[in-house]
């Protein structure tokens, strides 16, 4: 089982290492859903913390419909990753029809490689959500962060079940949605065959 701790500064990055977690997802404002963190944060954990490190990679919050500065905004975010030597990055797009931006998902896994690539909770917002997982498998996506279309991995465990059995290893499935060090010896009963789960409190 692995634990992926939802970071939003240096400090909460250190301690959710020292708690016993076993992958950081990076970011700042988690206000809104977390953003791109500063590249001082960035390589500071680098630097100071032994465990794998994947940044969010999203210029702003609202919507996953990005505009063209926008797009060279993330690009320069994923390349200052690579060099720097982060583990992965984190990030989604979507069309203004609801579907997977899949010219700019196929550019921006390009420009990550060799980093590992989730797909975040922008895949909640999907209406075919088996459609869109063939999509990031066909793309090089390694992961994607779902809780199932719903608000929590509790209320969306049954889809999530169905996420990871459709997945059949092709591509990580990454549990969230309120998942806690709490809850969690539950929700892994809900879905048992998930390995990975995700949280701002999972340790």
């Amino acid at each position: 089982m692995l634990r992926e701790a939802c970071v939003g500064n240096f400090r909460d990055a250190v301690a959710a290492w020292q708690a016993g977690a076993n992958r950081l997802e990076l970011c700042e404002n988690l206000d809104v859903g977390g953003v791109t963190p500063s590249f001082g944060t960035i390589r500071r954990c680098v630097d100071a913390i032994s465990i794998p490190t994947f940044v969010m990679i999203r210029p702003r919050g609202g919507d996953f419909v990005y505009a063209p500065d926008e797009i060279e905004i993330m690009k320069t975010d994923i390349e200052a990753c690579r060099h720097v030597g982060i583990s992965g990055v984190v990030f989604g797009a979507l069309t203004s029809a609801g579907c997977i931006d899949i010219p700019l998902v196929k550019m921006l896994v390009k420009c990550a490689r060799p980093m590992q690539v989730t797909f975040h909770k922008a895949f909640d917002l999907l209406t075919d959500m088996n459609s869109g997982l063939e999509t990031l498998v066909s793309l090089g996506v390694n992961r994607i962060l779902t809780s199932g279309g719903k608000a929590t991995a509790r209320e969306g465990s049954e889809h999530l079940c169905n996420l990871i059995n459709y997945a059949a290893g092709r591509i990580q499935i990454v549990v969230a949605g309120n998942v806690t060090d709490d809850n969690l010896p539950q929700i892994r009963r809900l879905i048992p065959a998930a390995s990975e789960f995700h949280g701002r409190k999972i340790v």
